[in-house]
């Protein structure tokens, strides 16, 4: 990994670190973009080297999903996530693929994975699946709503967009 890498991945780690909850994007048979809601699995051993952290993003899904199924045969996904009490937007575009790790299964379980998966690590249609981080793009509104509300109707009242926040895209 080069110096450039790191800033990157530590701005994506600190966007997406508390949101647990992203929309996971894949391309049907028909091409048409599929988004359904997921829970990022987060990996102890990833939050300890906090610069490798988002190089790739971990889900259990499925073996016999559809979403399984769409990526296998296209492997490109998105992972999208919001968190709208911060105001912090975040689209990771990657390769998702399946990984037969039991070992990373058992690091990244949790009791609440019981709930769709209730014979643990060990059942048979528990998949692990890894999303590779190629690009990701953020938006990252600081100022709090009242300022917000002020730039808004200030730029509706001339020619001119209004300046919200930051955003930048970052390249793992």
């Amino acid at each position: 990994m080069t110096n450039n890498q790191q800033p990157a991945q530590q701005k994506l780690n600190e966007l997406v670190s508390d949101i647990r909850f992203a929309m996971f994007t894949t391309v049907n048979s028909q091409g048409v973009l599929t988004s359904r809601p997921m829970t990022v699995q987060k990996d102890p051993e990833d939050e300890k080297e906090s610069v490798q952290a988002t190089s790739h993003l971990w889900f259990f899904m499925s073996r016999t999903s559809e979403t399984v199924s769409e990526f296998s045969s296209s492997p490109s996904v998105n992972v999208s996530f919001a968190d709208t009490g911060d105001d912090t937007y975040v689209s990771v575009s990657g390769h998702a693929r399946l990984v037969d790790d039991l070992v990373v299964k058992q690091r990244l379980w949790s009791k609440m994975n019981e709930a769709w998966f209730p014979q643990g690590v060990n059942d048979p249609d528990l998949a692990l699946v890894r999303v590779e981080v190629e690009q990701a793009e953020f938006w990252n509104v600081k100022e709090s709503k009242l300022v917000q509300i002020f730039k808004i109707a200030k730029a509706a009242l001339s020619d001119e967009s209004p300046t919200l926040g930051t955003h930048g895209k970052l390249t793992p």
